[in-house]
């Protein structure tokens, strides 16, 4: 299935095995970059080490043998399936045992891993989720409009309008108030044709759940468009893209990648700079792995920053599920703690169990020298 939704991860992150790992796999299969046989090199390659990696293990005769299942069957779906594959990235997350098994087809490049864990390692699914928005693509001009979905890179047409709207006065015959009510005539069509267009609109966002909109029109047009727009959908109304009704897909599409992209620097940028302020003063703000990781197990986390591809090590109560860094024995519950692989990753699956926001930052960052993660809080620290 293709990854298109917060709620795909949330509902993956809640498998658990109490007697199996559950094996995590990802694979970058871009053809733009890499050729087919480089790709099944690389997942040779990947499975190789896997197996080498597990051998050494400490655990049970009947966790290796999962596991070992797990790559085998991963190994043998993506030999059969990588030379008509087309998404840039693949994930499978697998633990055999218990007849689990999950396949995400991912917009962009993977970072080549394989993860034994108690649970499938969803960060990285989090982190390109957080990269794309669900847009609504608006192409309009006084007769026609159309409206495209661009999610995760892809792009489907979701309706079209043809309004009854002459271009102009006819020219010659028509003077003083003849030609004055004819224009009234065409601008009360053209207003009535906005209308519509911006109902439609609003409609559309919120059937199709589209949390950004983008508009392509003429200059002439967008002022009186954002006029009688519903305030909900001035506040989804992020930005213009140069495109029209009769444009191809591709060509809207390509306008829309380019326009998120420079968003979400933007936004990145503004969020670090505003974390930073908020730390600085002593305010709603915290930075570090341990003290993050703290404030998250009290509930106190409203959104969690995190550097892209930053990961560590750390441990987890199997009874009260808090997360430290080094801790033993549990500070809430006194029970013993058990290791994971990378307790970043169990700290963007505990946001999320708690409905907070997760913001994954691209490296370099200012985030970088306050220890690669950080929250806002929900009342000051």
């Amino acid at each position: 299935m293709k990854l298109l939704s917060r709620e795909q991860i949330e509902d993956l992150s809640k498998f658990k095995s109490n007697d199996f790992l559950t094996t995590s796999f990802y694979l970058e299969t871009d053809k733009s970059k890499l050729r087919k046989k480089e790709i099944q090199l690389r997942l040779k390659n990947l499975i190789s080490l896997a197996k080498s990696r597990l051998e050494k293990m400490d655990l049970s005769r009947s966790k290796k043998d999962s596991l070992y299942q797990d790559l085998e069957k991963i190994a043998s779906f993506c030999s059969q399936t990588v030379a008509s594959y087309n998404d840039p990235g693949l994930a499978i997350f697998s633990c055999s045992q218990e007849g689990f098994w999950r396949i995400f087809q991912l917009p962009d490049p993977a970072r080549n891993r394989v993860i034994f864990d108690q649970n499938p390692y969803v960060r990285h699914l989090s982190s390109i989720l957080d990269e794309h928005h669900r847009i609504c693509a608006l192409s309009f001009d006084r007769k026609e409009a159309r409206w495209d979905k661009v999610i995760m890179g892809d792009i489907s047409h979701l309706q079209s309008l043809v309004s009854d709207v002459p271009s102009k006065v006819r020219e010659g015959g028509w003077e003083g108030y003849e030609s004055k009510r004819i224009e009234r005539h065409i601008a009360s069509l053209l207003l009535e044709h906005l209308k519509k267009t911006a109902q439609i609109t609003f409609d559309l966002c919120q059937k199709e759940k589209l949390d950004w909109l983008f508009v392509g029109c003429s200059d002439e047009h967008l002022p009186e468009f954002e006029r009688i727009i519903h305030p909900y959908l001035k506040n989804k109304l992020k930005g213009r893209i140069k495109t029209k009704p009769g444009d191809s897909a591709d060509k809207i599409l390509e306008e829309c990648l380019a326009l998120e992209k420079k968003l979400m620097e933007q936004e990145g940028e503004e969020l670090v700079q505003k974390f930073v302020a908020e730390l600085e003063k002593g305010g709603r703000a915290i930075a570090g792995l341990k003290n993050t990781l703290r404030k998250l197990n009290n509930g106190e986390v409203q959104t969690l920053l995190i550097v892209r591809n930053f990961s560590k090590a750390g441990r987890i109560c199997p009874q009260c599920r808090a997360l430290s860094v080094d801790e033993l024995r549990c500070s809430l519950c006194q029970r013993k703690t058990d290791p994971v692989v990378d307790i970043v990753d169990e700290a963007v699956e505990a946001a999320m169990d708690k409905k907070c926001q997760v913001k994954h930052i691209p490296s370099p960052s200012k985030l970088d020298r306050y220890g690669k993660i950080g929250a806002f809080l929900r009342y000051k620290a």
